[in-house]
């Protein structure tokens, strides 16, 4: 499922602290900071969305992540793979290869980590 800026700023932020207070959440946001209500409004529809959920202690809510960066990263870059790369990943690599000027070494490195990434399964 795909997330509006605003709702992958909070996640950011809250995959940052672990878990969280909506005053923790805006806290962390830079200036100017956004009102404490659309933090609240956003972690609402994040729960409805099943990516937050809150544990409550009396009239507090402590926010903490239901999916981790690392799975939501992993289908953003898949869906992108998919929709712009023909679901081919040498496609892509090359795209990012051309446009972001990336040496020799970078790709030997991406190279490297794949091959451990690959080995470990």
């Amino acid at each position: 499922m795909q997330l509006t800026k605003a709702e992958e700023q909070v996640m950011q932020h809250l995959w940052e602290i672990g878990e969280g207070l909506v005053k923790d959440i805006r806290d962390r946001f830079d200036e100017p900071k956004p009102v404490r209500n659309t933090v609240s409004t956003v972690l609402r529809i994040l729960e409805k969305k099943e990516f937050v959920a809150h544990k409550t202690y009396g009239n507090v809510h402590v926010y903490y992540p239901l999916v981790t960066k690392e799975d939501y990263s992993k289908t953003q870059l898949f869906g992108l793979m998919k929709s712009y790369f023909n679901n081919s990943f040498p496609a892509m690599a090359s795209f990012f290869a051309r446009e972001k000027d990336l040496t020799i070494q970078d790709l030997e490195q991406l190279m490297e980590e794949t091959k451990k990434e690959l080995g470990k399964k």
